[in-house]
């Protein structure tokens, strides 16, 4: 790999088509973090998601892009960084910030790829040109809005429909689905907004057949889930808990989970992310990729990742439209059949900003020489 030579770091606010709620709250734009890595007459494209606010973790935005540009993208300019290993070492001596190590990671695999001429996901080890993905929908006005909404998607064809589940939007939601659609998969997600004491209302749960239970629990627990894993009948999947390949360890050590959901963002890039589904292969835990309503980078990102051999349900990754009245890539993301979505076949990520629409959503840039 030749030295990397700039890097450019962009923190961006892109309104969304509607508020999106969660158990952590509502949101209408998203501010990500992207960064685009040079060196060698080549280039390449990161994004880490965030929202305003440290709701989903202790990252976001603003905090993001600081710490990128003073500390993370310092370390490795005028570098010539051979692995993504070797860059994870690089940053290792910065705590956490997995959403900021992120940006960089990203954006060093599509630069690799393009080094070597070929698709992102087959640089990645992908096994798969084409990858399932799903449906989601938050806590809605109503439950007969909800229901509309998923009829839509089975009548379109999608294999699985995410639920978010919080206080208020609970069991009375599910009975209603399930009892709507008995045959569907699906799936609730709940944000880490319960706990151990609600183990009897898990229970309840059981009867509805669902294909898990995401983050029921604590943001950053792993012991009660594993407690709450061995009352249930439902599979737990773990999301906001693992956001390192230590607490991935540490999760399939003492059984925390049935699934574990793969965000590259969330566990500091691809390279974490595609240890961690190794790891999980090799304990029998099936794992899907996650999305934080990414642009087409960050989403293009998550469907290489998604063409690994351990993805075994259909990811969170959406059309553009989904979310956005307009993508801020040159070209947005669609579907290319019913619940499928199919990689690029150009030369690495096969997505970048517009350039346009990234000056004019740009909140802060920062160029970085060597």
């Amino acid at each position: 790999m030749p030295i990397i030579e700039t890097i450019d770091v962009y923190r961006v606010r892109i309104p969304l088509v509607y508020p999106f709620r969660t158990a952590y709250g509502c949101d209408d734009a998203v501010e990500p973090v992207l960064v685009r890595m040079s060196g060698g007459g080549l280039f390449g494209w990161g994004e880490s998601q965030a929202f305003q606010g440290p709701t989903y973790c202790p990252e976001f935005g603003a905090g993001i892009f600081v710490t990128v540009r003073n500390m993370l993208a310092p370390a490795l300019i005028g570098q010539a960084v051979d692995t993504g290993d070797d860059l994870q070492r690089r940053l290792a001596c910065f705590k956490g910030n997995p959403f900021a190590k992120a940006t960089l990671d990203t954006a060093w695999w599509d630069l690799y790829a393009r080094m070597r001429n070929e698709p992102l996901w087959k640089s990645l080890g992908g096994v798969r040109e084409v990858v399932d993905v799903g449906a989601d929908f938050g806590a809605m006005e109503t439950i007969d809005a909800l229901l509309g909404k998923i009829d839509e998607a089975l009548k379109a064809g999608y294999k699985r429909v995410k639920l978010k589940f919080c206080p208020g939007w609970d069991v009375n939601m599910v009975h209603a689905v399930r009892t709507t659609f008995p045959k569907g998969t699906f799936h609730i997600d709940c944000n880490s907004a319960y706990r151990l004491s609600d183990v009897d209302m898990f229970k309840r749960l059981d009867r509805y057949n669902l294909a898990m239970i995401e983050q029921p629990l604590m943001h950053d627990d792993l012991v009660d889930h594993a407690t709450l894993a061995k009352q249930i009948d439902t599979p737990i999947c773990l999301d906001e808990s693992v956001n390192s390949v230590e607490k991935a360890r540490k999760a399939l050590e003492i059984k925390a989970c049935g699934w574990m959901n793969v965000k590259p963002g969330r566990v500091g890039g691809m390279t974490p992310a595609a240890q961690i589904t190794e790891m999980c292969a090799s304990a029998g835990i099936p794992c899907w990729v996650g999305g934080m309503l990414e642009s087409g980078v960050g989403a293009s990102h998550c469907m290489a990742l998604a063409t690994l051999p351990n993805m075994k349900y259909p990811g969170d990754v959406f059309p553009s439209s989904r979310f956005f009245k307009r993508d801020l890539t040159n070209a947005e993301l669609v579907l290319s059949g019913p619940s499928q979505m199919t990689l690029p076949k150009g030369h690495g990520l096969g997505a970048e900003p517009d350039p346009e629409m990234l000056e004019r959503l740009t909140v802060e840039h920062a160029s970085l020489r060597a």
